[in-house]
């Protein structure tokens, strides 16, 4: 997920894309519990995309 299409969306969008990122974050989590996962760079990629959401978050906050 790029910045600047996050950049385009609403605050409640944003704030929905965060809940589902963090619910895959959750879900890999226990496929590494489970050694069900392949790639484990999708956990490194879930991760990067919340800090960039709450990134931005906090950018909306400060420029206010």
């Amino acid at each position: 997920m790029k910045l600047n299409e996050m950049r385009t969306k609403s605050d409640a969008e944003i704030q929905g894309e965060l809940l589902t990122l963090r619910k895959m974050q959750f879900s890999l989590r226990m496929q590494v519990a489970t050694q069900q996962l392949n790639d484990n760079s999708q956990i490194g990629k879930a991760r990067k995309d919340i800090a960039r959401i709450k990134t931005l978050q906090r950018e909306k906050v400060l420029a206010r």
